[in-house]
């Protein structure tokens, strides 16, 4: 199955884009980036409000096809490129640090961290398998060291998010500078939102919504599940429309990276590959679209020579560094752990491909949607603005 190949763009028509408008919009002094091309920081500050909806997983493509989203069609203004890799662990860290990859250093869902020695999921800072032996709580600060995009802004900040992840460590460190309100359902976020859009003080307002992710992750990009959230989200969108005209708002609903399906037959498992999996140092980090491959000097030379022979028709192989270098995680400068974050080797998916390893008590958890690639499926995503 053949995809278009989408690379990320952070010459100001990607999501990097967008957060370099908002930021200098709002006052922040930083200027890193070039700013969103189709909607400018001058056209952004004619607002009291800035409001940043994010719906985990849209991709452009489900957006336009899907007739049950007349609000966010009717004010889609155009198409923007994801970060790499096109997935919440990276993308979501760009939305709220206003940096890219290169800078920020997330790197995908499962990363090795040399600090610690530990490899962990991100998002919840816990083990791949096994109960921590290290409080995600006191983690942050050990890992990360970049800012937030709050902390430069010259307004009132808001991070509107699940209950469910609001006060987590990941999320608390993400949110310094902003206030954080907690929402229980769908209607409960875009009722936080219409309250916190009455107040005269200028704010800016990110609003983070992951339904529809899981249930892409699960059912499939094009399922009932997804489409009937997408849905709800669509009507309440309008409603909020309806309901504030005259607030001198601007609403922006985008994504961090869209979808593509893949079925199991499409799965590359390393219990088929023992001989692959024993070339490695460690088990794969990453993503299932985009896997990191760690791989000792003396047996580079069979890894890449098993990887063209048996793996040619699923994966790319790439030298992580020239990645790098090409541009993929963004410009410089760069984070000082940046290199050994992405390994030896990168394994990027074609088609519709995946790959896995699987430890010993490790949970499986079987996925029809997945992300992560570089696929025009997975990397774009839509922006819908509308000033009200």
């Amino acid at each position: 199955m053949m995809r278009t190949q989408s690379f990320p763009d952070y010459s100001g028509g990607g999501i990097l884009g967008l957060m370099q408008s908002i930021a200098t919009a709002c006052g922040s002094p930083n200027d890193a980036y070039p700013p969103l091309t189709m909607l400018p920081a001058s056209q952004l500050a004619r607002a009291r409000h800035i409001v940043l909806m994010v719906v985990d997983g849209l991709g452009e493509r489900t957006l336009r096809r899907h007739a049950g989203s007349p609000h966010l069609q009717q004010h889609l203004l155009g198409s923007l490129s994801s970060v790499f890799p096109s997935t919440t662990a990276s993308a979501i860290p760009t939305f709220m640090t206003g940096l890219a990859p290169a800078q920020h250093g997330l790197t995908g869902w499962h990363m090795h961290l040399s600090e610690i020695e530990q490899t962990l999921a991100i998002l919840p800072l816990l083990p791949r398998v096994g109960p921590p032996t290290l409080a995600p709580a006191s983690l942050p600060d050990r890992l990360f060291n970049h800012p937030t995009l709050f902390e430069s802004l010259d307004r009132e900040c808001w991070v509107v998010t699940p209950q469910s992840i609001a006060h987590s460590p990941f999320n608390t460190w993400h949110a310094r500078g902003a206030q954080i309100a907690a929402y229980s359902s769908l209607p409960d976020m875009f009722g936080q939102l219409a309250e916190l859009l009455t107040s005269p003080r200028p704010r800016y307002i990110y609003a983070y919504f992951p339904d529809f992710d899981s249930l892409s992750h699960h059912f499939g990009t094009g399922s009932r599940q997804a489409l009937q959230v997408l849905g709800q989200f669509d009507a309440l969108f309008g409603r909020l429309i309806d309901s504030l005209r005259g607030s001198r708002s601007w609403l922006l609903v985008t994504a961090d990276h869209g979808f593509i399906d893949s079925p199991s037959r499409r799965l590359v498992s390393l219990d088929d590959h023992p001989a692959l999996a024993a070339l490695l140092q460690r088990p794969l980090c990453g993503e299932r679209r985009v896997s990191y491959c760690y791989v000792a000097p003396e047996n580079r030379p069979s890894f890449e020579s098993y990887v063209r022979r048996w793996l040619s028709r699923s994966v790319h192989l790439y030298d992580s560094r020239q990645l790098i270098a090409a541009g993929w995680f963004g410009p410089p400068p760069y984070h000082q752990r940046l290199a050994e974050r992405i390994g030896d080797y990168t394994l990027v998916s074609k088609g519709n491909w995946t790959i896995r390893d699987r430890l010993p008590g490790e949970r499986h958890y079987p996925m029809l949607g997945v992300h992560g690639g570089i696929s025009d499926y997975e990397m774009r995503v839509p922006l819908s603005a509308v000033l009200i």
